[in-house]
């Protein structure tokens, strides 16, 4: 007995139901239906998600199956980077690649062209287009573009590939130094007794820039969440004597973050939170021992007598501490790149890294990263393989 009917689903019994339409194996459509759904809206979520399905089997029916001399130039770029190039690529790369090709190439994508039909001027009209979102953008999506007809041409798509007459766009090549796993746990073994240590580990492992780690105090720190709030950042303004261009000095102001997607709460590592507890009773004794001289800013990283530091201190600290021990050189730049990296190769989307980086847009950080994430050596541990030793486990 049927009852009401509303958009695609429908009452029939006692639960909703919506109609499917399925490809068999020898690529003819099967009609039927679905039920057992409590409401409307939840039957009209699985008839979407089923249509969805349907279109992309559709897709890779007719490319498997039968070359299809008529397949759309955007068919044939989600079939192959879906069904086929996803298949055998690293987390990472997949990221960068699905970037490049569902937030560059497709939203450029105005009109679409057979297959068949596709040209060196089609091809360049596209990617001059895409070129102005970001200085990378170019050079990736005509790269991954590229691949794709390859293998359009060795599937018997496209007699030849039409992206070698494009014009090329250069490749940014990023300058981070980032280090394997076995350097990145010697560089922290020596950094553990360095007085900076709390401060590395918040560039390292929270992605805080120089200014932000500087300009962190204990009240932007929820020791029982284990939170930090990062509402403001430490700056180098310089002092030049009117008429003259020569810099006196340089003062210390506490400014706003740099972008408004700066402002942010990030849930800090236990370790991390530990190095702060102890950086917070070492000042309170710094502050019993001052007579009233200590200038209390409430910093978590400041002077021996409250003062922040110079903006150049930390920077300077570590040239030091990777000059004594042999290592390669470290900026807190670079802290905050390999943080990054480890996220990103930790499976972490890219749109939630900027995030964390407090980046003003996704596109940022996949100009920043798009080539790390292809290139360098794979750190592999995260926080628990770093701080916690072998044998023993933390679950919390």
């Amino acid at each position: 007995m049927s009852g009401k009917k509303s958009g695609v689903a429908f009452f029939e019994g006692s639960s909703w139901f919506h109609r499917v339409k399925l490809l068999q194996d020898d690529g003819t459509t099967k009609y039927s239906k679905r039920g057992g759904f409590t409401s409307e809206e939840e039957a009209e979520e699985s008839y979407y998600q089923y249509e969805a399905d349907y279109k992309k089997a559709c897709r890779a029916y007719q490319a498997q199956h039968k070359i299809n001399k008529n397949i759309g130039f955007k068919d044939y770029l989600l079939y192959w980077f879906e069904e086929v190039y996803s298949q055998r690529i690293q987390n990472t790369t997949r990221m960068v690649g699905a970037y490049t090709l569902y937030d560059l190439i497709l939203p450029h994508l105005e009109q679409d062209i057979k297959l068949k039909y596709l040209n060196a001027e089609y091809l360049d009209a596209l990617l001059e287009a895409v070129a102005k979102t970001t200085e990378s953008a170019g050079n990736k999506s005509r790269e991954l573009i590229s691949v794709a007809l390859k293998e359009a041409v060795a599937d018997g798509y496209i007699k030849t590939n039409p992206i070698d007459a494009t014009k090329t766009y250069p490749r940014r090549k990023p300058n981070v130094t980032i280090l394997s796993k076995a350097k990145l746990k010697e560089f922290l073994g020596v950094a553990a007794d360095n007085n900076w240590y709390m401060e590395i580990l918040l560039g390292l492992f929270c992605g805080l820039r120089k200014g932000e780690i500087l300009g962190l105090k204990f009240s932007d720190v929820d020791f029982e969440d284990r939170t930090i709030t990062i509402s403001r950042q430490i700056t180098s303004s310089p002092v030049v004597e009117k008429g003259d261009s020569k810099i006196e000095a340089y003062n210390i102001e506490e400014k706003e973050p740099k972008t408004e997607n700066s402002y942010r709460k990030l849930k800090v590592p236990k370790p991390v939170i530990a190095e702060i507890m102890k950086r917070k009773e070492m000042i309170d004794l710094l502050k019993a021992e001052s007579d009233g001289r200590y200038i209390d800013g409430d910093y978590i990283s400041c002077q021996a007598n409250g003062v922040p530091h110079a903006a150049s201190a930390m920077n300077n600290a570590l040239t030091k501490l990777c000059k004594r021990n042999a290592m390669p050189h470290i900026t807190v730049h670079g802290l905050r790149h390999m943080y990054a990296t480890i996220l990103l190769e930790q499976g972490v989307q890219l749109v939630t890294v900027s995030a964390l980086l407090g980046h003003s847009s996704v596109n940022t950080t996949f100009e920043y990263y798009c080539e790390i994430m292809d290139e360098t050596e794979k750190i592999i541990g995260f926080m628990n393989n770093t701080f916690v030793p072998e044998g023993e486990n933390d679950s919390d």
